[in-house]
C-alpha cells in the first residue's frame, strides 16, 4: 500500500477507522465563504511571520561566535493551516495543546495575532531573554500549555495531562473543569516507542477529550520517507480503541475526482512513491499534468488534464486534506468525543515556500530574495515584517475575538498544605528503608490526612514489590471508571486491588516511561489547575536511567513529584547484574530540578521524605529522587540523640545533607570514613575495626551527596551570604584528614569531597556488572566490604 492511499470514504471527506464519518456527517460546513477567505488570509499572515521570524534570527542579528542558530521555516509551514483552524475557529480558553517542537514559530506568531506575545519578541528567536528554540511552558513569554523540544516525549504530555486532570477532579469536587488535550506532532514522531507505549496503556482508551493531529508530510530531517506505511498506522490507533480520521485530499482536488477522468487521476496520484510525488512540486506548473500522465495514462485522463490550466493543476496536486481550512474545521467539529482521536492530515513540508517538498529542507534557510517574494504574497514587507491586521478588518476583528475567547484566568494559588516534620513513631526494629516508605504512607492517612489527601502514588507493576501494599489497601487504585472487584470476598488476599474512581494509587503497565510521563503531569496539577498534588512512583532502580529523560523533561516543563528507586545497588545480591544499579547516584546529583537522596536508616528516611513532600506541588519547589534499599538496618546504628533539642538539630542535619554518627574530639581524628545509604553498617563495622587497631576514625553519614555537592558549591561561590552550610559541619576546614568514601554505586559520585579540603581520599563504589551472590560474597567482590573500607583507611595513613 502506497503512502498515500487511505481506507474508508471517498479522500475528499475523512476516513475513520471503524465507524464512518461520511459526507453527510460534513454537510453545512461551519464556515461560510467569506468566513474561508479571512481565515486564508490570516493563515497566509502567520506563514509569513513564522518564516519572518526564523529569518530574522539568522539574518537579522549580529553573530560573531559563527555557530548557526538555525529554525525550521518548512517543518512550521506544514502545520500552519492545521494550527489555523484549531486556534481561530476550534479552540476554547479550557483546551489545552501541546505544538511539535519545529512548528513553535508558527504558535509564537498566532499568540503575537491574538495578542497574547508583544512585537519586541519576534526578532528575538533562540536569543537571550528571547523566544526559545522549541517551545517552552516555562521559558516563553507567551501562553505555551507543553514544553515538547523532546521529540515524541511531548506529544505523549497532553495524555498524561488528560488522566491528571481526571484524576484531580476525581479528588476535589471544586476543581476546575478543562476541554480538550491536543497533540500536534509530526509523522516522524511515531517512530518513538515512548509514543505506542502510551496510546497501548488501557486507561487512554476512555478519554474521549483527547485529540492527536499528525502532521504528515512524509518528510522526516534526512529525507523524504519512503514509506510510511499509513494502514499499519491507522491500524495500531485502532486496535488500541482510538477514533482513526483521514484527511488526504482537500475538496478542490476532490472535485477534479468527479469528472470524468478522476478516478483514474486519484488513481494514478496515490500510486505515486513520495518521492515522486514531491519531485512533482518542484517542477514548473506546466510539466505537471506531464508528470501525472507519466509512460501511460489514457485518453479521458488526458482530456481532463488539458481542460485544467497548468496553474490551477499545480494548485490542486498541493490540495492535500492538511491544508483545506473549511475540512479541517468541519472533521474538529464533527469528532465523536466519547474516545480518543488521532486525525492523519496529509500536508507538505515547507508548504507555500519555495523550499516545499525539497528532501533537504528541514532546516534550510529563505534567501533575501525569497522572503521578499513571501512579503510580497502576504500583503507585508522586510521593511515592517511584524504587521498585524488592521482593526475593523474581517482578520483583525477575527483575531480580536478569538483572542477575547482564548484569554484565561490567571491559576490561583494552591491552597496551603501542611506536611509535618516527623510522624512521631520510634523506630526500633531493623528494617529498610524500603519498608520504612511504606511504613511512612501506610501511617500519614491516620497521621497526618491534610498532606495524604493530596499524595497520589504510581508504579509500573511493582506496586507490592516496592512496599506500597499498605497505602494501597487504604486508598484503593483510581481507575477512570470503577470496576467490580471481584476477589473482595476472598479472606486470604493480603493486597486488596480495589479499582475505583476515587482511587489514590495509579498503576501503568510495565513501562517506566509512561510512568514519569503521567508524573510529570500530576505534579503539574499546581500550576495548571490551581490543585496541589504530591505525586510519588515507585519503580526498580535499575530502571531509573531507562525513565530518565521523559523524567527530566516533566522537571524541565514545571512538573514537581518524587521518584524512588528501589532496591538498588549490587545489595540486591542473589538477583545479580540484571538488576543491580549502578550509576544512578551520580545521575540524581547531577539532575537540574532535583534533590537526590539515599538515606541510610528508617528514621531518616522519614525525615528526608516528608521534607522532599513539602516542597512539591509549590511555587519555587523541587523534585526528588530516592535510591532505597531492601536491606534491613538496625537503627540503633544511628545513635539517635534522645534530648529533643539534639533529636530536632539531627533531623536538621539529614534534611540538609548528612550528619557525623561519632562523637570524638575532631582534633584526635585521624580518619574520615564517609557512607551512603545501605553502605552504613560496614563502615560503622570498619571504623571499630580501626579503632581496635588504634586508629581514631570519625564517621559521616550522607543522606544526600545532592546537597552536600552543592553545600560546597555554594560556599566556594562569591554570592552574597555563602556560607559553608552543611559541608562545613561535616568537614570542617580547622580539623581536616584522609577520606574513605564508600556506596552501593560509581564511586566517582563522591569523588567531590577530596575538594572540600584538598584531603587525600580513596573512593570505593561499584565498577562492575554484578553477578548472583550472597551480600557478603557481593560487598567483598566489589571491595566495599567492612575488611576493604579498613584497608583503604590504613593505606592512605601509610600503615
Amino acid at each position: 500500500m502506497s503512502e498515500l492511499d487511505t481506507t474508508g470514504p471517498a479522500l475528499g471527506s475523512p476516513a475513520l477507522s471503524g465507524h464512518a464519518l461520511s459526507r453527510s456527517a460534513l454537510s453545512g460546513s461551519a464556515l461560510s465563504d467569506e468566513a474561508t477567505t479571512t481565515l486564508r488570509e490570516i493563515s497566509q499572515r502567520v506563514l509569513w511571520l513564522s518564516a519572518a521570524i526564523v529569518d530574522a534570527a539568522n539574518r537579522g542579528r549580529p553573530n560573531t561566535s559563527g555557530v548557526k542558530v538555525g529554525g525550521h521555516q518548512s517543518s512550521s509551514a506544514s502545520m500552519v493551516d492545521i494550527m489555523v483552524a484549531l486556534w481561530f475557529h476550534e479552540l476554547t480558553s479550557e483546551d489545552r495543546v501541546s505544538v511539535k517542537p519545529h512548528a513553535s514559530p508558527v504558535l509564537h506568531a498566532i499568540n503575537y495575532l491574538l495578542g497574547d506575545l508583544d512585537e519586541k519578541y519576534l526578532p528575538t528567536l533562540r536569543a537571550k531573554g528571547g523566544l526559545q528554540s522549541y517551545p517552552s511552558r516555562l521559558k516563553d513569554p507567551d501562553t505555551v500549555d507543553f514544553s515538547t523540544g523532546s521529540v515524541g516525549i511531548g506529544a505523549t504530555a497532553a495524555l498524561w495531562a488528560a488522566i491528571s486532570h481526571r484524576y484531580v477532579r476525581s479528588q476535589f469536587a471544586d476543581a476546575p473543569p478543562a476541554g480538550r488535550f491536543i497533540s500536534l506532532l509530526g509523522d516522524a514522531e511515531l517512530d518513538e516507542g515512548a509514543i505506542w507505549e502510551a496510546v497501548a496503556d488501557p486507561q487512554v482508551a476512555h478519554l474521549g477529550e483527547l485529540l492527536w493531529v499528525v502532521d504528515l508530510n512524509r518528510q522526516s530531517l534526512d529525507r523524504v520517507v519512503p514509506d510510511i506505511q499509513i494502514a499499519r498506522l491507522q491500524g495500531m490507533f485502532e486496535a488500541a480503541g482510538w477514533q482513526v480520521v483521514t484527511l488526504k485530499w482537500g475538496r478542490l482536488i476532490s472535485e477534479l475526482f468527479d469528472r470524468p477522468g478522476g478516478a483514474e487521476l486519484r488513481r494514478r496520484l496515490e500510486d505515486m512513491p513520495n518521492e515522486e510525488y514531491q519531485r512533482m512540486l518542484r517542477v514548473d506548473s506546466s510539466e505537471v499534468a506531464g508528470r501525472i500522465m507519466g509512460e501511460g495514462g489514457s485518453a479521458q485522463l488526458r482530456a481532463l488534464l488539458e481542460e485544467v490550466p497548468s496553474v490551477q493543476l499545480a494548485a490542486a496536486v498541493r490540495d492535500l486534506g492538511g491544508h483545506d481550512l473549511g475540512l479541517l474545521v468541519d472533521t474538529f467539529r464533527a469528532l465523536d468525543t466519547t474516545r480518543p482521536t488521532v486525525v492523519f492530515a496529509y500536508t507538505v513540508k515547507g508548504r507555500g515556500l519555495p523550499t516545499e517538498g525539497h528532501p533537504n529542507n528541514h532546516s534550510a534557510l529563505l534567501t533575501e530574495a525569497q522572503m521578499q517574494a513571501l512579503a510580497d504574497a502576504s500583503g507585508t514587507s522586510l521593511e515592517e515584517p511584524w504587521l498585524a491586521f488592521e482593526p475593523g478588518t474581517a482578520e483583525g476583528e477575527l483575531c480580536r475575538d478569538r483572542g477575547a475567547a482564548l484569554r484565561r484566568t490567571p491559576v490561583a494559588s494552591p491552597a496551603a498544605v501542611a506536611v509535618p516534620t516527623s510522624l512521631g513513631h520510634p523506630h526500633r526494629k531493623p528494617a529498610s528503608t524500603q519498608a520504612a516508605l511504606g511504613r511512612l504512607l501506610a501511617d500519614l492517612k491516620h497521621d497526618a490526612p491534610e498532606a495524604a489527601a493530596r499524595v497520589v502514588t504510581c508504579s509500573p507493576d511493582v506496586a507490592s514489590s516496592t512496599n506500597l501494599g499498605g497505602w494501597i489497601n487504604k486508598t484503593g487504585v483510581w481507575s477512570v471508571q470503577d470496576r467490580r472487584d471481584w476477589f473482595a470476598d476472598d479472606r486470604e488476599r493480603v493486597l486488596k486491588w480495589s479499582e475505583v474512581s476515587n482511587g489514590q494509587h495509579i498503576e501503568l503497565g510495565i513501562a517506566e516511561v509512561n510512568l514519569v510521563g503521567l508524573l510529570g503531569e500530576l505534579g503539574a496539577t499546581w500550576s495548571r489547575w490551581g490543585e496541589r498534588l504530591i505525586p510519588i512512583a515507585t519503580l526498580y532502580d535499575p530502571f531509573v536511567s531507562r525513565a530518565l529523560e521523559p523524567w527530566s523533561y516533566g522537571i524541565y516543563s514545571g512538573g514537581q513529584s518524587i521518584l524512588v528507586g528501589t532496591p538498588s545497588g549490587v545489595t540486591l545480591a542473589p538477583e545479580g547484574g540484571a538488576h543491580q544499579s549502578i550509576t544512578t547516584p551520580s545521575i540524581g546529583l547531577e539532575q537540574p530540578g532535583c534533590v537526590a537522596w539515599e538515606p541510610a536508616f528508617g528514621q531518616d528516611l522519614e525525615w528526608c521524605f516528608l521534607h522532599a513532600m513539602s516542597q512539591v506541588g509549590v511555587p519555587s519547589g523541587t523534585s526528588a529522587y530516592f535510591r532505597l534499599s531492601t536491606r534491613p538496618i538496625d537503627p540503633a546504628l544511628a545513635r539517635l540523640p534522645e534530648e529533643p533539642t539534639l533529636l530536632e538539630r539531627r533531623r536538621r542535619q539529614a534534611i540538609a545533607g548528612g550528619y557525623r554518627v561519632t562523637s570524638h574530639d575532631l582534633a584526635s581524628e585521624q580518619v574520615t570514613l564517609v557512607g551512603v545509604g545501605a553502605m552504613m553498617p560496614e563502615v560503622l563495622a570498619a571504623a571499630e575495626l580501626l579503632e581496635s587497631e588504634g586508629v581514631t576514625a570519625g564517621v559521616v553519614c550522607l543522606t544526600s551527596p545532592d546537597l552536600v555537592f552543592r553545600s560546597w558549591q555554594q560556599r566556594s561561590s562569591r554570592a552574597p551570604g555563602a556560607g559553608g552550610g552543611i559541608v562545613e559541619d561535616l568537614f570542617p576546614s580547622s580539623h581536616p584528614a584522609p577520606l574513605v568514601t564508600v556506596l552501593d554505586g560509581h564511586p566517582h559520585t563522591l569523588s567531590f569531597l577530596a575538594g572540600v579540603r584538598g584531603d587525600r581520599t580513596r573512593c570505593l563504589g561499584v565498577t562492575e556488572f554484578g553477578q548472583s551472590s550472597g551480600l557478603e560474597d557481593a560487598y567483598a567482590l566489589h571491595g566495599i566490604d567492612t575488611g576493604s573500607i579498613a584497608d583503604a583507611a590504613l593505606t592512605l595513613l601509610g600503615r
